[in-house]
């Protein structure tokens, strides 16, 4: 049923012309090509995972921050550290079973527990969180006053104004969004493909 609702509301959207496709995807402006694409999907078996919505922005805001300013294991967790045989003892819980057997005790070498903290490190030049449109740290400290002012008064703010907290176009040229037609996107950098050690110059 949810494969059937979910195609359905797809095709209504694709026939009202919300969806554009650029660059590779152009083929896909055709009917008969989307109905290839969506060929396989329509006979294989959707596995639906549904929940609860989140109880409130308090909610939103806890969930992220379990990913975004907590460290791969937390101190409670850790239960012991033997330095003549180099092996780290930790809190572990199984997803695939339930109740107090979820629950355990895993042993591993200081290498191995190292190396797996590792991997939840991020490489070099990757930044874990971004800060973009209001709260871009170039415009971040006016924007955010702007928005304490407005939410206070109750005002909305007029369209001219919009302007305002977007940064002028470099060398006169201005492109507009796309979607408002009011804001200007800016080019701030342009960042080349990273070639890691070991990988061959595609050049």
């Amino acid at each position: 049923m949810f494969r059937r609702l979910f195609l359905a509301a797809f095709w209504r959207a694709w026939d009202a012309g919300q969806f554009t496709f650029h660059g590779q995807l152009q083929p896909l402006r055709v009917r008969a090509a989307v109905q290839g694409l969506l060929a396989p999907i329509r006979h294989s078996k959707w596995v639906v995972y549904a929940k609860p919505p989140f109880g409130g922005p308090q909610r939103v805001l806890e969930y992220l921050g379990r990913y975004t300013h907590r460290v791969a294991i937390s101190n409670r967790r850790l239960q012991d550290w033997n330095a003549q045989s180099g092996h780290v003892a930790f809190a572990w819980k199984n997803y695939r079973r339930q109740g107090a057997e979820a629950v355990g005790t895993m042993t591993l070498a200081a290498d191995e527990f190292i190396r797996r903290f590792l991997l939840h490190t991020l490489p070099a030049g990757f930044q874990r969180i971004r800060y973009y449109g209001l709260l871009a740290n170039r415009f971040r400290a006016a924007n955010l006053e702007l928005c304490r002012q407005l939410l206070q008064t109750g005002q909305l703010l007029p369209a001219a104004q919009l302007l305002i907290l977007t940064p002028p176009s470099p060398a006169g040229l201005t492109f507009h969004c796309p979607r408002c037609q009011l804001g200007v996107l800016v080019r701030t950098q342009t960042l080349f493909p990273i070639r890691w050690p070991g990988q061959p110059d595609s050049s």
